[in-house]
């Protein structure tokens, strides 16, 4: 029997595939986004550096507008964690302790196999600069799951909101955002501290989980979806042509300002008006995906969801590595992301990354299921070897 058939024949018939469908659609946004807007350059020592096309093409921030949709994410995931919470088998706490786990052993894994690989790097010669931009790239997703964890936690929460308040659960949230973009940006954001950015992160993130809460708890409908649509894109416009917000919506080298990192109103915008949109499209995207053939591969990508969120960038550098040692300059790949050429070149790349994402998940998939073999000593030498390759990638080594 084929894949194909096997997968559609062991699916639930009460499975929501569109909530699935969303799903896969924003986790390879991710790895898109990533290795299309994501160059290198070389130095005069063969180390590699992390740039940008973003600041030579600025016409090219709206494609980020595409791939930026982890508000997606966090919508789907508000969604799918009340269905969880709903049948947990026992009290809240296990029930937010096997999430965690879930989302723990794969970071744990990914961060253990790169120290190693780092020390193995140093050893063989490859210079430090590339090492250090390795662990900048690997690092750099996995902010996303110490966030994803805390909105989890907060779900018992969210759902005691979303049944008093429906939608309005997660204006609060944006008004929070907007306070602390007003201070920073306002007239006295000189005055301010830089580290009050970071109280954006909860809410700027919360707020299309909470959305998501609110979705599975039967409170937003068409009506409430077409406000989030419409209301979103005009205070996203508004955003940019009046107030001047950055258009990018990934950080680009040079900018002082950047939406993502903590999230801005302006990714709030974004979010609010893709959770509209995701909302009207799901009963079209359900009945898409009741063809097997189009239901196979959403499966695949969300059983790989952690595999693909924190290998992807090895992927990328498992090719730019190895070309950088033995033959420098290439273009697309180690040649700095000026020219027009480059952006042909890396879309040439990108089926070879893809290939090599696949090679990797085979046998990095092992860190999503349980532990079961592991010694307590082999997950103290992990836990050992995930914290030094922290401390290396953000620089306290």
């Amino acid at each position: 029997m084929k894949l194909v058939d096997r997968i559609e024949l062991r699916t639930p018939a009460h499975r929501d595939r569109a909530v699935d469908g969303l799903r896969a659609l924003a986790l390879l946004a991710v790895p898109t986004g990533h290795w299309l807007l994501g160059g290198f350059t070389l130095d005069g020592d063969g180390g590699i550096h992390n740039a940008s096309p973003l600041s030579t093409f600025g016409f090219l921030a709206p494609a980020s507008w595409v791939l930026q949709m982890l508000g997606i994410f966090f919508l789907v995931g508000g969604y799918a964690s009340v269905l969880s919470y709903r049948r947990r088998p026992g009290g809240t706490g296990a029930w937010l302790r096997g999430r965690i786990a879930r989302l723990g052993r794969p970071v744990l894994g990914v961060t253990a196999v790169w120290a190693a690989l780092i020390a193995a790097g140093s050893a063989l010669g490859v210079p430090g600069d590339t090492l250090r931009t390795g662990a900048t790239l690997v690092i750099q997703p996995l902010w996303f799951v110490g966030v994803y964890t805390a909105v989890t936690a907060l779900t018992p929460c969210c759902v005691w909101a979303a049944r008093r308040m429906g939608p309005w659960a997660a204006a609060p949230l944006l008004a929070s955002v907007a306070v602390v973009d007003l201070l920073r940006y306002g007239p006295y954001g000189d005055a301010v501290p830089s580290w009050l950015s970071l109280v954006n992160l909860l809410p700027g993130w919360l707020f299309a989980y909470q959305l998501g809460v609110s979705w599975a708890e039967h409170r937003i409908g068409r009506r409430e979806a077409w406000v989030l649509l419409l209301g979103g894109v005009a205070l996203f416009a508004t955003l940019i042509a009046v107030f001047h917000y950055p258009a990018s919506m990934v950080g680009v080298p040079g900018q002082d300002r950047t939406n993502s990192h903590p999230p801005s109103l302006l990714v709030v915008a974004l979010a609010a008006a893709q959770s509209g949109a995701a909302i009207l499209l799901k009963d079209r995207l359900g009945a898409l995906l009741r063809r097997p053939a189009l239901w196979a591969p959403v499966v695949v990508v969300n059983l790989s969801a952690m595999t693909i969120l924190c290998w992807h960038q090895t992927a990328m550098l498992a090719a730019a590595v190895p070309a950088s040692l033995t033959a420098g300059a290439v273009p697309g790949l180690t040649t700095a992301p000026d020219t027009v050429g480059w952006m042909f070149a890396r879309l040439a790349w990108m089926p070879l990354f893809a290939v090599l994402l696949v090679l990797i998940a085979r046998y990095a998939r092992v860190f999503e299921s349980p532990w079961t073999r592991a010694t307590r000593a082999g997950r103290a030498a992990a836990g050992v070897l995930a914290a030094g390759f922290t401390a290396f990638a953000l620089g306290l080594t």
